[in-house]
């Protein structure tokens, strides 16, 4: 039916939401009658075989409770509102590794999957157990599985826990169906702070058939039935499009198949006419500009002037210079921020904001750090005066699709920039690491707490293409809070460009070494931040794909302790232990203190320059 008389707000709660849609084990029933399912064999993953269409199709599905099996709380806690957790991500990775081996076999194999869920699982278990290193890992896997690969929203798809399965060859979408970076009521309590704001947070996110289809998320929108509850109205046009879909890609060659879906990830969020410069203007994709890292506060550092203060010298202050003579500014270990809220951890000793600064944002008495902006980043992690920033003054009004540009966005962009003397949430260039030139990328938390948009994700493409070039190693350090939810679905697509950007280094055998800093959240995390070679983190770095707020908010049981670095570094344990159940993933390879970083990194950079035959070691200059 077309739903062009409906608002996207009715479209939401009448049809995206009704308890009475059919879910995916409904339309699988009708549409594969032989359809075999394999473990788990309850909750909200679906996995199984089918022969049809001359092929083996492997199908993957998430799927929300039905009315009828949510009789008591226990069963709401077993079905999991049809968000998948770090259990059922495991079990998908197994799977697509068994398609893969019996494709290896000659024989031929597609991969189908359902999508309906708010997103992924959000609970402390799925944290512990590296949920957001799951997502990554899947986002790669459907970039560079050598099998034909189509994907249909059929209800809701929500943030990470949709895209670990939605970047496939083809892309369908129901036209009731929606799709976007969160479900309305966080984007509404995200955006606006008022979680009632639905109607408002779904005009802003744009997540529509039309519209994702418009901006290049799906390629194909299909028809839904006059009545929600009407299984074959959405079994029919579904049945016909896979089938023709399926027919079509057998037709493909592999290699056609992998090289569309890197360039297609390599485009998102390429929509403005000026952004179209890769056509050989190479001298401008790489421009450096040198940058002298300057002294100076990051916002909502609340410092002070000894003499406004009621602290008696030598009791409070120990040796320290006349304050007459001397106008230093101070602060106040557990009181330092601006912004009203709850106690700080912190020792209250006081010290000049030079040796707190000096010292990389960390009282040097208890250890207590603040979140460090990306002009600190860079000078605790590169040789003075080594960085050459690229693509300084690219924009978000250079990259992003005109539709996107709301008046909330270029209000809130313009308050951004007057935090912080960068003019997005990365930084990129080219630095040296006691000598050894490396590309580098640092998030720069005070513009708009280092969130990935667009922008974000272009310059990290284009860093990466300056890695590849110059044969150089690649250098993260995330300071993130996740997807820009005011870009709308383009900047949860930065997730995928990203990780296709770090499995292009691994192809040619370039090392990408992943520092995580506190906070590493959201996108990032699930992205190119956990698909490092080596991941160093400070020890206090929350590391976690949903924000401990937003758990509790949703009620969510949390204890950040057990999803900082260094305990999750502790527990890597479980991995070496359970190597069938992770994969490759191995979480945290070292924790290290900010101080110490730098040498870190350079312990790693010397290894692999160190196992390279001489003739290819990439800084032999």
């Amino acid at each position: 039916m077309s739903n062009d008389a409906l608002d996207v707000v009715e479209i939401f709660r009448r049809r995206t939401r009704s308890p009475l849609r059919p879910r995916s084990s409904d339309l699988i029933q009708s549409v594969f009658p032989s359809f075999r399912r394999v473990m788990p064999y309850d909750g909200a993953l679906i996995l199984g075989e089918t022969d049809q269409w001359g092929r083996n199709i492997f199908v993957i599905a998430q799927q929300k409770p039905k009315p009828e099996n949510l009789r008591t709380k226990e069963d709401l806690a077993k079905l999991n509102h049809g968000m998948l957790t770090a259990d059922d991500h495991s079990h998908i990775v197994r799977f697509l590794k068994r398609a893969a081996q019996r494709a290896e076999q000659g024989d031929p194999v597609s991969i189908i999957t359902f999508i309906d869920t708010y997103g992924a699982d959000i609970s402390m278990e799925s944290a512990r157990r590296y949920q957001a290193f799951f997502i990554a890992r899947l986002i790669r896997d459907f970039l560079t599985i050598p099998i034909p690969t189509i994907s249909v929203i059929i209800g809701e798809g929500g943030s990470g826990g949709a895209l670990a399965i939605q970047m496939t060859d083809r892309r369908a979408q129901f036209d009731d169906a929606l799709y976007a970076t969160a479900p309305p009521e966080s984007l509404a309590a995200i955006i606006f702070r008022d979680p009632t704001k639905v109607r408002e947070a779904l005009l802003l996110s744009k997540p529509t058939a039309g519209e994702l289809q418009q901006l290049g998320i799906i390629d194909h929108v299909l028809p839904s039935p006059k009545l929600v509850n009407d299984v074959e109205g959405y079994a029919k046009p579904l049945a016909a499009y896979l089938e023709r879909t399926v027919k079509d890609l057998a037709r493909r060659r592999i290699k056609a198949l992998l090289r569309v879906r890197r360039n297609r990830a390599g485009s998102f969020g390429i929509y403005r006419e000026e952004a179209k410069i890769r056509s050989g203007r190479w001298a401008n994709f790489f421009r450096l500009t040198p940058l002298k890292p300057r002294p100076m506060p990051t916002p909502d550092l609340k410092t002070f002037s000894l003499s406004s203060q009621d602290i008696q010298p030598g009791v409070d202050w120990g040796e320290q210079t006349d304050p007459a003579v001397t106008p230093e500014q101070y602060v106040k270990c557990g009181d330092m921020s601006l912004k009203a809220g709850g106690a700080e951890a912190g020792c209250g000793a006081v010290m000049p904001l030079s040796t707190f600064m000096a010292n990389h944002y960390v009282c040097p008495e208890c250890g207590a750090g603040r979140i460090m902006g990306a002009m600190g980043w860079i000078s605790c992690l590169s040789d003075a005066d080594s960085f050459q920033e690229m693509n300084r003054d690219l924009t978000v009004h250079h990259l992003l699709h005109h539709s996107l540009l709301t008046p909330e966005y270029l209000s809130f962009i313009s308050k951004q920039d007057q935090r912080t003397p960068f003019h997005e949430a990365l930084v990129t260039g080219e630095a040296k690491i006691f000598g050894h030139p490396v590309a580098l990328a640092i998030c720069e938390f005070y513009f708009a707490g280092g969130t990935m948009g667009v922008v974000f994700g272009e310059k990290f493409f284009r860093l990466a293409e300056y890695a590849l070039s110059k044969s150089l190693p690649l250098v993260s350090l995330c300071c993130s809070g996740g997807a820009r939810v005011l870009e709308g679905t383009p900047a949860l697509m930065q997730m995928v460009k990203t990780v296709n950007c770090v499995t292009r280094l691994k192809r040619v055998g370039l090392p990408f070494i992943s520092i995580l800093g506190d906070p590493s959240t959201g996108g990032a995390i699930a992205s190119y931040a956990a698909l490092g070679d080596v991941i160093l983190a400070e020890p206090n770095a929350l590391v976690i794909f949903t924000g401990p707020r937003v758990m509790e908010a949703r009620g969510f049981p949390v204890n950040e302790e057990d999803v900082r670095a260094a305990a999750l570094c502790r527990n890597s344990r479980q991995i070496v232990e359970n190597l069938d159940y992770f994969g490759d993933i191995r979480g945290i390879h070292e924790v290290s203190e900010r101080k110490d970083l730098k040498q870190a990194i350079f312990k790693y950079l010397e290894f692999y320059r160190n196992s390279q035959p001489t003739s290819n070691r990439y800084w032999n200059r």
